[in-house]
């Protein structure tokens, strides 16, 4: 067996290929990180929950892919700890819910803003 080429924070990683699932073993390579670091983080952050099939077999999805590599540039690049990292990710998804429930918020109102000008045009005939 080969040994795995190990990627440091500096290099490049390789680009994501488009499918739906991907295997633990298919996630280490991408994110370069080991499956048992991949393991070890699915206990630390509940935002990491891969499909599990076939005699607990992981599969992850596209987003968590994703989701490993921003877990691996903050702790590896930007030297955050277990918790550190845990803590910026929730903030970061709390801020992105803050801003998707903005959007629809404008949509919603631009919706009633084109109602109630229907309404007027309709009481001017």
């Amino acid at each position: 067996m080969e040994p795995r080429p190990k990627v440091t924070s500096g290099e490049e990683l390789p680009p994501i290929p488009a499918k739906r699932y991907f295997t633990i073993g298919e996630v280490s390579e991408l994110c370069g990180v080991k499956p048992h670091v991949l393991r070890y983080w699915e206990q630390e952050f509940n935002q990491l929950k891969p499909v599990k099939r076939r005699g607990n077999r992981r599969y992850y999805q596209h987003h968590e892919v994703l989701l490993v590599r921003r877990i691996r540039e903050l702790l590896y690049s930007q030297g955050f700890t277990i918790s550190g990292a845990r803590n910026r990710l929730d903030e970061s998804s709390v801020s992105e819910a803050v801003v998707v429930g903005k959007q629809d918020v404008l949509k919603a109102t631009g919706g009633l803003r084109n109602e109630f000008q229907s309404i007027i045009n309709l009481l001017r005939l």
